[in-house]
């Protein structure tokens, strides 16, 4: 045997250590941040929220997912305190998601969890028209969008921040519609993803399944 041959003891221990050497590692991503307030008051705009790598994938390990979501959100009060935004037409609705996140500011002075609990209700509607952009929608923070289908019925709830504080209630919510009278929807997030829908009745709890309920921004 040559000097320069290895031992055939040797090969055959290399493979065990290259596998070792080798292994493949997922990315390991933290928990999701709490929602950020609105990028802009008194209008639709967005909300984010973040998380963050804490190990790198190696080897061919699995990708990190992805790291920001973004959502719609439209919110009433200004920076200032001062309330806002309560003539907005037509309704703007985003996902029932959104409703936990209210739930956890709920601590704001604006409201308290009282008033929450015995002035929000829910409105039924039967979605008349809209457009195609809502079933083309496919960014993550949007696609609640696709389950708006037209001539099925959807849920939409009122909650505190969205509710006028004289009348408590919400913007678009058709109070004064009966049956036969159209009204217009615009889906936060997404201004083309909009439409007609008609009133069917109020309710104090939303009974729709959850891909379409919806609530008032």
């Amino acid at each position: 045997m040559l000097s320069s041959e290895v031992p055939a003891a040797e090969v055959l221990a290399l493979p065990p250590l290259l596998c070792r050497m080798q292994k493949s590692l997922p990315c390991v991503v933290g928990e999701w941040s709490h929602w950020s307030g609105c990028g802009k008051q008194c209008k639709p705009n967005f909300r984010m929220r973040r998380r963050y790598v804490q190990q790198e994938p190696k080897n061919g390990g699995e990708p990190c997912p992805p790291l920001e979501e973004k959502a719609g959100c439209l919110e009433y009060v200004t920076y200032e305190g001062q309330n806002c935004g309560h003539d907005h037409v037509p309704a703007f609705i985003t996902t029932f998601e959104y409703s936990k996140e209210r739930k956890r500011r709920a601590a704001s002075p604006l409201w308290s969890s009282d008033t929450e609990e015995s002035s929000s209700y829910c409105v039924e509607f039967k979605t008349e028209s809209l457009s195609h952009h809502c079933t083309l929608e496919n960014r993550p923070y949007a696609r609640w969008m696709q389950y708006i289908r037209e001539g099925y019925t959807v849920c939409v709830a009122c909650q505190p921040p969205a509710m006028q504080s004289g009348n408590h209630r919400c913007s678009g919510d058709g109070l004064n519609a009966d049956g036969n009278k159209v009204l217009h929807w615009q889906a936060v997030g997404n201004p083309q993803c909009q439409g007609t829908w008609k009133k069917v009745r109020q309710v104090e709890e939303c009974s729709c399944p959850g891909v379409h309920s919806f609530i008032f921004t």
